[in-house]
């Protein structure tokens, strides 16, 4: 294959043929479904061409990596592919063989470039004045860059104009009327409202809607497409160099649900493993004021958003009529399985509760991690502590954050190497949301993700992570009552 830096070919630079030797495998029935998906082999190809030519490149990448993507696309010569990365990469949107940006905002006689510099200039002048002798003067300069700020941010929003393959086009604006935007950390710590209908910054300028916005211009049908990481991780999130991702919830959904218009998507996946895995919940214990349950892998525990997917809650209030005031008392997330204590009373519910919140209770998980050197290097028993919030612009992952994050600890017993990886028990001190997978994934944590987490790893036949033993005490009895679930 050519490298990315040269022209491929006199239709249009930016997009790559695929070799000879995928000619037998076929083009998927459906396209991809972005926010959950094993990616296509045509991709895996297209990735494979281009992944080494990225590395030599660009050297940044060693020290502050990016999400890169490809589309394979139908086009009358043939299936080709096109690639992109996110945002800017070593100072500038454009590189030879990547699709360009929607809105190039840095061109500079460009509207948004000449802009930037009046509200640089106000900058300068509101900095040299003396406010306590100048207020007059620094309140107008100050009134005058709030309008242009504004200003400026509103002619950005409505002049990305987002394409679908039915033609039609729809400007940020637009597309986001309906939406939350993400809150920062910090806005979440001053526990500030999220506005509705503000598009986040760098709209637009992930991968998938830059390829997408593409094919449709060159009348090219979109085939399959993936997400991929190069490089260095961030320092708060968790990015493995190679592995796949979903497309961002808080930028890219309600991009993509405009642009994907006109296309047969994907079913996800996840709904359907989700109704699949919920026959497999098992009752392993039963009295008048309390059940014990092994929740499957792919099951929720309380309904989500789509309302016909099975939960533990809703097979639990089938499974037990007699059940008075709510059920769950604590949770687990989609993929882990394992042991959960479910309450048939409101008495049984609130001595339980009482119990987690005061973290009475003891929990052990067991986890398979990927095998890695850097776990063979760490002392073989220890405790985790790594501060955890939400990250707000691609829920629901979770980062490290030092200054805005809650106190997460786990400790944690290297075991055996298996046939899948290394396996670990962990004991959570703390019961933050994905404490156990970041705590696995982080470099600071046992740096090797749970095998199985397409959160902050790689994807798998599961997320191998188990609740395998829970104590407590009985809510009516206070009799100390520990169960076990073995699974791996």
């Amino acid at each position: 294959m050519l490298p990315l830096d040269g022209k491929i070919n006199k239709m249009n630079e930016y997009l790559h043929f695929l070799p000879k030797e995928t000619d037998n495998i076929p083009s998927p029935e459906k396209f991809t479904f972005p926010f959950c998906y094993e990616p296509h082999p045509l991709c895996v190809e297209a990735v494979r061409q281009i992944k080494d030519d990225i590395r030599q490149r660009f050297t940044s990448l060693q020290t502050s990596g990016k999400m890169f993507g490809v589309l394979v696309v139908q086009t009358p010569h043939g299936r080709g592919f096109l690639c992109a990365f996110s945002g800017i990469l070593e100072g500038s949107y454009h590189h030879s063989g990547f699709v360009p940006p929607v809105l190039d905002i840095l061109q500079p006689d460009g509207y948004f470039r000449k802009e930037e510099k009046v509200i640089s200039d106000i900058n300068t002048r509101i900095a040299n004045l003396d406010e306590d002798k100048d207020k007059e003067e620094t309140e107008r300069l100050k009134t005058e860059r709030k309008q242009k700020s504004l200003a400026l941010q509103t002619w950005l929003f409505l002049n990305y104009e987002m394409l679908n393959i039915k033609g039609e086009k729809k400007h940020l604006l637009d597309i986001f009327k309906d939406y939350k935007a993400p809150l920062t950390v910090e806005q979440y710590k001053q526990k500030a409202k999220p506005t509705i209908g503000i598009p986040p910054a760098g709209s637009g300028e992930c991968c998938a809607p830059k390829m997408l916005q593409m094919a449709f211009k060159e009348g090219w049908k979109p085939l399959c497409m993936a997400e991929f990481w190069m490089g260095a991780s961030p320092k708060d999130e968790l990015r493995t160099e190679g592995h796949y991702y979903p497309s961002c919830n808080s930028k890219c959904k309600p991009i993509l649900s405009h642009m994907l218009i006109g296309l047969d998507i994907e079913e996800n996946p996840m709904i359907a493993r989700n109704r699949k895995v919920a026959k497999e919940m098992k009752v392993l214990y039963k009295d008048e004021d309390i059940a014990i349950i092994s929740k499957p892998s792919g099951m929720l525990s309380v309904p989500g958003k789509e309302e016909d997917l099975p939960s533990v809650e809703c097979a639990c209030k089938e499974l037990f009529p007699e059940a008075t005031g709510p059920v769950i008392v604590h949770r687990l997330d989609m993929d882990t399985s394992g042991i959960m204590v479910i309450a048939l009373n409101e008495e049984a519910h609130k001595n339980l509760q009482e119990q987690f919140t005061k973290h009475t209770t003891r929990k052990k998980y067991v986890a398979i991690i990927e095998d890695k050197e850097s776990v063979r290097n760490l002392p073989k028993e220890g405790e985790i502590s790594l501060p955890l919030c939400k990250n707000p612009f691609d829920r629901p992952r979770q980062m490290v954050s030092y200054e805005h994050g809650k106190k997460a600890h786990t400790i944690y017993k290297i075991g055996e190497k298996t046939d899948k990886g290394i396996r670990v028990e962990l004991w959570p001190l703390t019961g933050r949301t994905h404490q156990l997978r970041v705590h696995c994934a982080h470099h600071e944590g046992l740096g090797a993700p749970i095998v199985g987490d397409n959160l902050y790893g790689s994807t798998s036949d599961r997320l191998y992570l188990h609740a395998e033993e829970l104590t407590f005490c009985h809510p009516r009895t206070g009799e100390q009552m520990t169960f076990h679930d073995i699974r791996f």
